[in-house]
Parts: C-alpha cells; sequence; structure tokens
C-alpha cells in the first residue's frame, strides 16, 4: 500500500503536488470527476475563482492551483471547472502543506450551488409572479376605468353627433334619453321640462311613454341638489313626490339641465344597476352643457323656423291676393270695355243689316245689267255683318264675369274661340294646327281657361317672326285633360323664370310680366299644373294638364 492511497477512501478529488510542482497523485475520486485530466498547467488553466478577489496584470494571481501552491500557509477558494463538454462544476478548494507537498482538497458543492440557485431563483420567480399579479389587478382596474371612461366619452360623442345633426328638440332629448339608459342599463329616462311658475313637467320619455305631460314635484333634498345643477345620484323608492313607491331601492341619476342660469328642465334615469358617478360626473356635466345649449338652438330655430314659415305663406297669399286683384280689375274693366263696345257695334250693325235685307228686297226687284254687280256687294257685306255679330258674341263669351262657380264646357269649342278673338294676330302669317282628341265635357271655369289659351298663343305668336306654324293637341287619359301648344318660334331664354309675376321676355312698355303668372295660378285653381319645354332658335311648348275629378 503506498503512503497516500489512504486518499482514495475520501469522498472528495484530492491532488498532491510536490515542490517542484509534479503531481504525485491523484485519488480515485479526482480522476473520475477529472478524468480529462492532461497536466497541471492545462489544468489550472481551466479552474478559475468564482470571484476574483485581486486586481493585477499577473495570471499566475488568477489561477487557484498556482496560488495554492505558492501560498506559505494553508488556502481555500471557491473555484469553478469547466469540462470538455462546456459544462461548469463548483468546488470548495482546501490547500494544506505537509512537508514538501501540497494536498488539495476539491469537494464537489455544484449540486449545493444549484439547489441554492434554484431556490434563489424560485424566489426571484415568486417575486416576479407577486409583482406581476399586482400589476395585472392595477391594469385590469385600470382597464375597467378606461372602459367605463371610454363608454361615457362614447356617449358625449355620440350625443355631440346627434345635437350637430338635428335642430329638432324634442329628436335630441329623445336620442340622449336611449343613450343615458343604454349607457346604466336604465329601465325608464324621462326628461321633465320647467313651467313659468317653476313646477316640472314630463315632456319626453324612453321606454315608457305612458305619464308624458304629468306634472311631477321632488323632495327639498333633490331640488336643492338640482338648483346646485351638477348631476348626482341616490338610492330611492320613489322616482317623484307623486309617483308610487317601488318594490325595491333604485338607483336615480338625476341630471339637471340649464342654460346660462336659467333652469331649463331635468333629465331623471332610474336603474336597478349600482351607480358610482365619481368617474362619470364630468360627462354627465359635459351632457348636461351641451344638451342645455342644444335645447335653446333648437327652440329658438323652430321658433325661427315658424316665423319664417308663416312669413312665407303670408307673403305667397299676398302675391296670390295681387294677382288676384290685377287679373280681376283687368277682366272686369275688359268686360266693362267689351259690353261697352258691343253695345256701340250693335247699333250700327242692325242699321246696316236692316239695310242690307232692303237692298236684298229691292235688287230681287231689278232687272238691269247692273243686278249682278249689287248682289254681289251686298252678298260681301251680308257675310261681313255676320261676321262682326259673332265677333261681338266671342267676346261677350270670353268675358262671362256672370261664371264664378264651375261649369261644364267643350274645350276643343273654347280653344277655337279664343283662336278666332287672336285671328289679327296670327292672319297671313301662323299656322295653325289643330289636332283635337275626343274631349269629354269637362268641369272648369271656361272664362278663365280661356285667359290661359289667349296668354299662351299670343305669346307664340310674338315668338315667331314672320312665318311659323303653331300645333295644339287636345287629349283625354288618366282622367285628366291635356292640351299642348307648341310653336315654331325663337324659344325662351330663361325658362325658369317665366312664371314670376313681373319677368317679361318682351320689350320694356310692352310686356308686364304678368300673363304667365296669372295663367299658373288659374291652373292651379283648377288643381292642375303647367309646363314649358323650350329650345333656344327652335321653339317652345306649352303643356297644360287638368284633373277631371
Amino acid at each position: 500500500m503506498g503512503k497516500f492511497d489512504i486518499f482514495n477512501k475520501f469522498n472528495s478529488s484530492v491532488l498532491i503536488v510536490n515542490d517542484k510542482k509534479e503531481v504525485v497523485f491523484t485519488n480515485n475520486v479526482f480522476k473520475r470527476v477529472f478524468s480529462d485530466f492532461e497536466g497541471l498547467k492545462k489544468f489550472s488553466h481551466k479552474l478559475d475563482y468564482n470571484v476574483y478577489a485581486l486586481e493585477s496584470n499577473d495570471m499566475s494571481v488568477h489561477s487557484p492551483i498556482l496560488q495554492a501552491l505558492a501560498s506559505p500557509q494553508d488556502f481555500s477558494a471557491y473555484v469553478i471547472y469547466q469540462t470538455a463538454s462546456g459544462n461548469y462544476l463548483y468546488f470548495d478548494l482546501n490547500a494544506s502543506k505537509k512537508g514538501c507537498y501540497t494536498i488539495i482538497f476539491f469537494t464537489d458543492v455544484t449540486a449545493k450551488i444549484e439547489f441554492d440557485n434554484l431556490i434563489k431563483d424560485n424566489r426571484e420567480f415568486r417575486e416576479k409572479i407577486t409583482t406581476l399579479e399586482h400589476e395585472n389587478k392595477n391594469l385590469s382596474k385600470i382597464k375597467q376605468q378606461a372602459q367605463s371612461q371610454a363608454m361615457k366619452l362614447l356617449l358625449l360623442n355620440n350625443i355631440s353627433n346627434i345635437i350637430r345633426g338635428s335642430i329638432d328638440s324634442s329628436k335630441i332629448i329623445n336620442s340622449a334619453l336611449n343613450e343615458l339608459s343604454n349607457l346604466f342599463a336604465g329601465f325608464k329616462a324621462y326628461y321633465a321640462v320647467y313651467s313659468k311658475d317653476m313646477s316640472a313637467y314630463i315632456i319626453n320619455k324612453s321606454l315608457n311613454r305612458k305619464d308624458v305631460g304629468s306634472k311631477i314635484t321632488f323632495d327639498k333634498e333633490t331640488e336643492k341638489n338640482i338648483s346646485l345643477g351638477k348631476a348626482f345620484s341616490a338610492s330611492c323608492m320613489k322616482e317623484y313626490t307623486e309617483a308610487k313607491p317601488f318594490k325595491e331601492l333604485v338607483q336615480r341619476v338625476v341630471l339637471p339641465i340649464y342654460h346660462m342660469n336659467k333652469k331649463l328642465g331635468v333629465v331623471v334615469l332610474l336603474t336597478k344597476q349600482k351607480t358610482n358617478l365619481n368617474d362619470a360626473i364630468e360627462v354627465l356635466d359635459g351632457v348636461s352643457t351641451q344638451l342645455g345649449n342644444a335645447i335653446i338652438q333648437a327652440e329658438l330655430y323652430e321658433k325661427d323656423a315658424r316665423m319664417v314659415k308663416e312669413l312665407t305663406a303670408a307673403l305667397k297669399e299676398l302675391k296670390d291676393t295681387q294677382l288676384k286683384l290685377i287679373n280681376s280689375e283687368k277682366m272686369a274693366s275688359l268686360g266693362q270695355l267689351v259690353a261697352g263696345v258691343a253695345h256701340e257695334i250693335n247699333t250700327p250693325v242692325a242699321s246696316i243689316k236692316s239695310n242690307n235685307e232692303i237692298v236684298s228686297k229691292l235688287i230681287s226687284k231689278m232687272s238691269d245689267e247692273n243686278t249682278e254687280i249689287l248682289k254681289e256687294i251686298n252678298s260681301i257685306d251680308k257675310e261681313a255683318i255676320e261676321r262682326i255679330n259673332r265677333l261681338v258674341v266671342s267676346l261677350r263669351k270670353f268675358v262671362r264675369l256672370d261664371e264664378a262657380e264651375l261649369q261644364e264646357a267643350d274645350i276643343n269649342k273654347e280653344i277655337d274661340l279664343t283662336l278666332d278673338l287672336i285671328r289679327h294676330e296670327t292672319k297671313n302669317r301662323i299656322t295653325i294646327v289643330k289636332n283635337y282628341g275626343k274631349i269629354p265635357p269637362i268641369k272648369c271655369y271656361p272664362n278663365m281657361l280661356n285667359q290661359v289659351f289667349m296668354n299662351i298663343l299670343v305669346n307664340a305668336s310674338h315668338a315667331i317672326e314672320g312665318e311659323g306654324t303653331i300645333t295644339i293637341d287636345t287629349v283625354y287619359e288618366n282622367k285628366s285633360l291635356i292640351v299642348k301648344i307648341k310653336d315654331t318660334g325663337c324659344g325662351i331664354k330663361e325658362p325658369e323664370k317665366i312664371f314670376f309675376a313681373g319677368y317679361t321676355t318682351k320689350g320694356v312698355g310692352v310686356g308686364t310680366g304678368l300673363g304667365l303668372a296669372i295663367s299658373q295660378k288659374i291652373i292651379e285653381k283648377h288643381n292642375g299644373k303647367i309646363d314649358v319645354k323650350t329650345k333656344i332658335g327652335k321653339g317652345s311648348e306649352f303643356i297644360i294638364t287638368i284633373p277631371s275629378e
């Protein structure tokens, strides 16, 4: 047995080096643990301190083996060894001097170190988990707050969009009530407006409308809070003094609506959900302000709109009355003129007619050669007298001032009557094409319609320079009379203005600009319509449609 064999019984690795730095012994544990041992020099390079104890440029200072051999007394260190596979082993190194030998013990503490590291890592991991759980709770709380705030901001944004998109106070309030009900899970919501005596009346309601118009009063504490102008909520058994009590406590959210310092009304929302208003109060106050401004603006707009509507109606009525007065005066004057002219014409015509009959009788008794000439003259005079009579009759029919009630009339004959009266405008210049349909008697004001036909036909003849054509079509379809009057004139530059009173396409002093405006009113009086199609240089077409029922 060798003198160092006793070290084979040790559980620790043992390395014995003499004073010449020669390895004289390694026990079995050392050989097993450091199986790649090839010599002290290489071994010392693989062995290192876990923590450098010194700062020095001398590399030997950083070698535990070299330090153990150089130390004059016992030496201890905590070292790391890197195996050929790249793993690290941890050892407690203890060196003792025995004569010329240095006995170095390597106690493996790798498992302990790893265990300690695991415990440390586990502790750090647990600390991180605790921190993360805490942060997660905070994040969840922040997330809930953010979601709640986002929903409230969405409410404010939605109400803002409603206010911008509408000028109807009722629609604005109802939409706001619906948004608030959705946000706070309300089962009832309404808006009560304050009257002059400061009594509140429900005027708008969401979810339940049966008590709209009811007068309500609140307890003194609630009225005191309302007077502060801030949103508030509280549990209650009654929504207002006159209401029946609930079977259980409910949450009542009250939102006073003010404009400046004027109390307009109050929004009341009832919910079974426990509502915390701490983070919603700012948003609800914003809703209150916006609703106050919107209600005032909507009321002002509605008031202005009503005034504009009334003024527009009054102006229209005034214009209609003006046109009626002008037309009535015109027709009355025309009637008087025609009556006078007809009387003045009838007297000499009667004399001429009587003389014509006498001459006719005398001619029949004559036998000289001039008889034929006299007969021809007499025939021409007779025809002229008949034409004058027809013209007088037409004039009288045209200005039938006694026709204030609806009468049945043959429109084709009425148009012919009008054409007779304007023959001087069309004679030897304009060709009249009549495409009359089979028209049943139409209930109408004939004298008024004749005035329309005359206005259009005279305008058409004036629009034709030189020779041209006026085409008249009448048709009865879908229980309506349709009259189309088309000319080959110069067309109309601004057709959209021709029915405006005072607008004329004729020269100054030639046209009054009232003819077509009056015509349109006459057609409207018949519940019909008048349209125009025109093309510059090609002509115009007026289309009159009158329902027969």
